[in-house]
């Protein structure tokens, strides 16, 4: 492949979807170009994670197939998510001593990799280590020590773990579709790479994706990843409530729920009942059974939400309020009871960052995470610029030509 058609590829793996981005990186500004989207049913996973190698392997043939069938070009590798209530966010410090009087990058890779001898549950391995501030010879909150003086750096990170077992079967699954992983990444990051701005970065942001049974949160401030968590709350929940609450089939339920338009409004404006028709049945339910089964369900994901932002202290206190991606992020009215619970602005995000070419075929919250990991892999070679497990092949240079790069990538995106 010629060099000014190098590709950025990434690869959603969803519970009950999988997904494919293929963008066109366009080396005068390292932008990329969307040329190709793909998308396959997937019923290898349960609640995140990998129970039928095979299955999960043939939708991610079809949805790559689908992808390249629209692009015009093939797909060798990409930039892959993982994720599952099995991935644990934990704060952590690291403390060394500089290697002389002035911090360099070195420095900064030994404090980070001190931060990452921790106690980590048991079958688990890091995926990530997010650095939040340094603090040399007692002065704390500084974003980058490089070039300061000191003889004693410190950082204070949040190290996010995934279970080793998941893990490997995600690489055998793309082993069996022989696809190389560049890099792997948790949801949310990629969520966030393609939906916020360097201002909500800077103020503080949360992005919650709302997946069919997890939802994966993060949460950035001062332009470092503050915290990551999933919660095991999905869109599933929600039509497995209607089925029980409204005594009726599934399918019913997932159609109420996909055609249910007046979520937190005021009950004078709702119309007193709401019919739906499947497979040419009428069904009709009241409104207000409906609101309730559904808003409670939203109320308990949201304060799930609240209790991960109250451990670090930003519960109520996000100028850049929260970003609602995901396939349930659809529900009309989602983000009236987002602010109402959270007590900070909210808004249902699609991809709109860093992406151009055929970027409206992205314009839906379900399609957040695909577009993020596509941005991800256009910075496949970079090892420290992005959190995530690094398998691609990294570029050889000095300590100062890597930070240097790295500052110039940082700058350009935001974090």
């Amino acid at each position: 492949m010629q060099e000014h058609q190098e590709l950025a590829v990434g690869i959603d793996v969803g519970t009950t979807v999988v997904r494919c981005s293929i963008g066109l990186i366009k080396q005068e500004d390292q932008s990329v170009s969307l040329i190709g989207v793909g998308e396959a049913p997937n019923s290898g996973f349960r609640k995140g994670s990998v129970v039928n190698i095979s299955e999960t392997a043939q939708a991610v043939d079809q949805a790559i197939a689908l992808a390249e069938r629209m692009a015009g070009h093939q797909v060798s590798s990409a930039t892959v998510n993982i994720n599952g209530t099995h991935i644990k966010g934990i704060a952590s410090k690291g403390i060394v001593a500089t290697s002389s009087q002035e911090i360099n990058t070195d420095d900064l890779l030994r404090v980070e990799d001190a931060a990452t001898v921790l106690q980590i549950p048991q079958h688990h391995e890091i995926l990530s280590v997010f650095p939040r501030s340094y603090t040399v010879d007692g002065q704390a909150n500084i974003k980058d020590p490089i070039g300061m003086s000191g003889t004693r750096l410190e950082v204070d990170a949040h190290v996010v773990t995934v279970s080793a077992p998941a893990l490997k079967n995600l690489e055998k699954v793309f082993e069996t579709a022989n696809i190389r992983i560049n890099r792997i990444s948790v949801s949310s990051l990629a969520a966030a790479q393609a939906t916020i701005t360097r201002d909500q970065k800077e103020h503080g942001v949360a992005v919650i994706d709302i997946g069919s049974t997890t939802t994966n949160l993060i949460t950035i401030e001062d332009g470092d990843v503050q915290q990551v968590s999933v919660l095991p709350i999905g869109g599933t929940h929600i039509t497995n409530d209607l089925a029980i609450g409204l005594r009726t089939e599934l399918k019913v339920a997932e159609a109420v729920k996909r055609h249910y338009k007046y979520l937190g409004e005021n009950g004078k404006t709702r119309p007193k009942h709401i019919k739906v028709l499947v497979s040419r049945q009428e069904h009709v339910f009241l409104t207000k059974d409906i609101e309730l089964i559904i808003s409670a369900r939203l109320a308990e994901l949201f304060d799930a939400v609240d209790k991960e932002l109250s451990k670090i202290g930003l519960s109520k206190k996000l100028p850049g309020g929260v970003c609602l991606t995901g396939g349930t992020a659809q529900l009309p009215g989602i983000d009236r009871i987002a602010r109402e619970e959270l007590s900070v602005s909210a808004r249902v995000s699609f991809p709109t960052e860093h992406i151009t070419g055929l970027k409206e075929r992205l314009a839906k919250p379900e399609l957040a995470v695909v577009a993020g990991l596509m941005l991800l892999d256009l910075h496949r070679d970079e090892e420290s610029a992005f959190g995530g497990k690094w398998l691609g092949g990294g570029l050889k240079q000095g300590a100062q030509q890597a930070h240097s790069m790295l500052k110039s990538i940082l700058n350009k995106i935001g974090f």
